[in-house]
């Protein structure tokens, strides 16, 4: 005999009680939500760039210069290891995926590798392997490099940074609804809807905001490297602000990964600045550097410019320190906001840029609702048309409440619904149904086989419910793969199907056997309407 347990009943009134709560903000404006308690639900549907409009990034990371970097910063390592161990050595040599050295002293062979080999690191993506191989080779070469697999995972690791930065940035300025996220192994996609014109935040975006702290030579040296073309090893030629050559040490003292804080500041002369605050160590060699080295300049650069060229008056052991002349208040709240985001690890190109305006966007929502209404008014004429009033009704009751479940669910988790997730929520309006046709039809199966009415009801459900986990499993299982293997709207069709999937299950299954039941308790039917 059909039973309507007590908990199923519970379930469902609560199922219901929260998704009506968290579905309501959709009915209020922002004014109104934001004058709610805290306690209750404030979230509602993010809409989609082609539903609100907005603009569109896609950005390609440059791999080719994190590669370079990593090389040239590899030859310096392998150039201080040996000098710190007065080793004689040519000038190391950058390859495609390394460097090379040669030790002009063969009694040093075993010293130099020794100390080459004390640079190698874990590699932390990798448990068991080291950053980089060192080898030795005939002539007193010496060779280090890394493999195209440890390099990829390590410009994998670059893009995964970026995405963190970028968000950081973005929501600085107060778009936190900007999402980006990965594409491939090497690109990044940024949506922003509700943002007409991308100059700003393409801007901020572009930016690498990578500081770094150089040793200034201050010598005769500058004029022989700018007429030469050709500046001492491991140092590199830079224009200052007015536009003079300055000699820089190419490795830098400081980075921008050692601030803990920066703020927008005031210099002794009234303007604005930027303030900079060193965590432990970059305040032991901001202090040790400048502690050996008064009356020397250093220059601040920013994104491979100078934006700051200081004269050490005194020893700064108190890991602070101040970038000044950086050209307005509008200027020095951008430096913070870019530096306390963290510098991008990889420089980043804009490959294409799109926006979507808000009269397309509006048209998309129209066109979206009416495509809805339609197929939930097909849907409903043909549940009353085949299986009467009562069950068709019972079935339409379902499917409302499914789709207040789904609208509290996205509301819930703040995913964007888009124009293909409009079309997974059709979709998922014919699936809902579809399971109460498999539920009506094995009852129909059951009464023909001479049980009766509740015995027909009570196998409806248990016999048809192996089929409709099965058919809605399949389902769930393509939209993940939709979702992990595609991006953008695929992704929202794909999240929107897979929510739609799990309440209609709910909703087809739970609350039609609740409805049933309680119809069967106080009517006692003596025959099924639907046969």
């Amino acid at each position: 005999m059909m039973q309507l347990a007590r908990w199923k009943f519970v379930v469902v009134i609560l199922a219901f009680m929260l998704g009506a709560l968290f579905a309501a903000p959709n009915l209020l404006t922002r004014e109104q939500r934001d004058a709610l308690p805290g306690w209750v639900p404030h979230n509602a549907l993010n809409l989609g760039l082609d539903l609100r409009g907005g603009s569109y990034l896609l950005l390609e990371a440059d791999v080719d210069a994190l590669k370079t970097q990593r090389i040239a910063n590899l030859a310096e390592d392998v150039e201080a290891a040996l000098s710190r161990e007065n080793i004689a050595h040519d000038r190391p040599t950058r390859g495609d995926m390394g460097v090379t050295v040669r030790v002009t002293n063969p009694a040093q062979m075993d010293a130099a590798f020794s100390a080459i080999r004390a640079l190698e690191r874990p590699d932390p993506n990798n448990p068991g392997q080291t950053n980089f191989t060192v080898r030795r080779g005939d002539g007193g070469v010496i060779s280090l490099g890394f493999s195209e697999s440890q390099f990829s995972r390590e410009a994998s690791n670059a893009v995964d940074r970026s995405l963190t930065v970028i968000r950081r940035r973005l929501d600085a300025t107060g778009t936190n609804e900007i999402n980006p996220v990965r594409q491939g192994a090497d690109r990044i996609v940024v949506t922003a809807p509700g943002v007409s014109n991308p100059d700003e935040m393409e801007r901020l975006i572009g930016q690498t905001a990578r500081l770094t702290f150089h040793e200034v030579d201050d010598s005769d040296r500058v004029v022989e490297a700018v007429q030469t073309g050709r500046p001492p090893y491991g140092w590199m030629v830079v224009a200052d602000q007015s536009g003079q050559p300055r000699l820089l040490r190419e490795r830098p003292l400081l980075t921008g990964d050692m601030l803990t804080n920066s703020s927008v500041a005031y210099d002794q002369f009234g303007q604005p600045a930027v303030g900079l605050q060193f965590n432990g160590e970059g305040a032991r060699i901001f202090g040790d550097y400048t502690t050996r080295n008064v009356g020397r300049s250093f220059a601040i650069l920013l994104d491979g410019e100078i934006v700051s060229l200081a004269n050490i008056r005194e020893p700064i052991p108190g890991g602070s320190g101040q970038i000044s002349g950086v050209g307005g208040l509008d200027r020095a709240t951008e430096m913070v906001t870019l530096l306390n985001a963290g510098a991008l690890p990889v420089e980043l190109r804009v490959e294409e840029r799109r926006v979507v305006g808000a009269e397309l966007g509006a048209d998309a929502v129209r066109g979206g609702a009416i495509a809805t209404g339609v197929a939930f008014v097909l849907v409903l004429a043909f549940m009353f048309l085949v299986y009467g009033f009562l069950f068709g009704g019972i079935s339409v009751i379902a499917l409302l409440v499914n789709g207040v479940l789904i609208i509290a669910a996205m509301s819930m988790i703040q995913a964007s619904l888009s124009l293909p997730g409009i079309a997974g929520l059709i979709l998922t309006l014919a699936m809902a149904v579809d399971a109460n046709v498999i539920i009506y039809e094995r009852m129909r199966d059951e009464v023909r086989a001479g049980k009766s009415p509740i015995l027909a009801m009570d196998a409806g459900f248990q016999r048809a419910w192996v089929t409709i986990v099965d058919a809605n499993l399949t389902t769930l299982i393509a939209a993940w793969i939709m979702f992990f293997f595609g991006s953008g709207p695929v992704q929202g069709f794909a999240w929107t199907l897979s929510i739609g999937v799990i309440t209609s299950v709910f909703t087809a299954v739970l609350i039609t056997q609740v409805l049933l039941g309680l119809w069967v308790r106080y009517a006692r039917p003596k025959a099924l309407p639907i046969t």
